[in-house]
């Protein structure tokens, strides 16, 4: 299928980056593996969830902005560089893919690594944000707990009261990260940039999503309405087990690797 295609377009999710380090949602049934992260109203209904948020953030930021890309975001550069993949829509936040060389990215989800005002809506560098966050905070930065797969940390039984929030140097309003929370709205032109894509696309690859969420499963249904083939790498079930023309079930490390050096070799013959 790959060999034959011109304009891939292929779909990831968490299970593409477990390999860096990060860790992923859901189990190979499609279950949480821990509570749900935080949602968009739980984040905005209340000054106290947000220090909740920061708090950990502040901890988790420090591990996860060390991740680096590994060899499936190479693999699918190297497919992007030779033609064969022509988008890549991503679940992710990490922005790992344009990290490994990847050019044509549709960040689903936005980016983890900038910071936006509620209010004035300007973004800012998340480093910046952690700067702050550290001056105000000084006892909380000699804290630690694991990474959560959203650049945040499993930090339970603290008193989040006491941390104190910065705000936007502009405008005075609260801060969030640029990334669309559970129960949050994708902005619309970024869904039908996403749709734009997989309607002109030869060939829907999915990475390391079980498609649980309708925010990624709708492109696999619009894939299918036209006729477009549909492959899926993933560790455990996926939403559209029943949906697909091919499943492999193994890593995406591994897989995207071999297929890689399978596909283009062939090519450069």
């Amino acid at each position: 299928m790959l060999a034959s295609s011109r304009r891939c377009v292929v779909l990831t999710g968490a299970g593409i980056s477990t390999e860096s380090g990060i860790p992923d949602y859901r189990d190979q049934n499609g279950a949480w593996k821990r509570s749900p992260p935080m949602s968009y109203q739980e984040f905005m209904g209340s000054r106290a969830a947000r220090q909740r948020y920061w708090a950990r953030a502040l901890i988790g930021w420090r591990q996860f902005r060390g991740v680096e890309p590994n060899r499936a975001h190479h693999a699918l550069a190297r497919f992007e560089q030779a033609g064969v993949v022509h988008t890549i829509i991503t679940q992710n936040v990490d922005g790992l893919h344009q990290r490994a060389g990847s050019r044509n990215v549709i960040d689903l989800h936005g980016r983890i690594d900038l910071v936006e005002c509620l209010v004035c809506k300007r973004l800012s560098a998340r480093e910046l944000m952690q700067t702050q966050l550290a001056e105000i905070n000084p006892d909380w930065t000699a804290l630690h707990a694991e990474m959560a797969p959203d650049g945040d940390a499993l930090l339970e039984h603290a008193d989040f009261a006491s941390f104190e929030l910065p705000d936007c140097e502009h405008c005075a309003g609260p801060l969030k990260p640029a990334v669309v929370f559970f129960g949050e709205n994708v902005p619309r032109q970024i869904v039908a940039s996403a749709y734009e894509a997989v309607r002109s696309s030869d060939l829907l690859l999915v990475a390391g999503s079980s498609l649980m969420v309708m925010s990624g499963h709708r492109f696999v249904r619009e894939a299918r309405t036209l006729g477009i083939p549909i492959g899926v790498i993933n560790l455990g079930r996926t939403r559209a087990d029943d949906e697909v023309d091919v499943k492999v079930e193994a890593s995406c490390g591994a897989t995207l690797q071999w297929l890689a050096a399978a596909v283009l070799s062939t090519e450069g013959e």
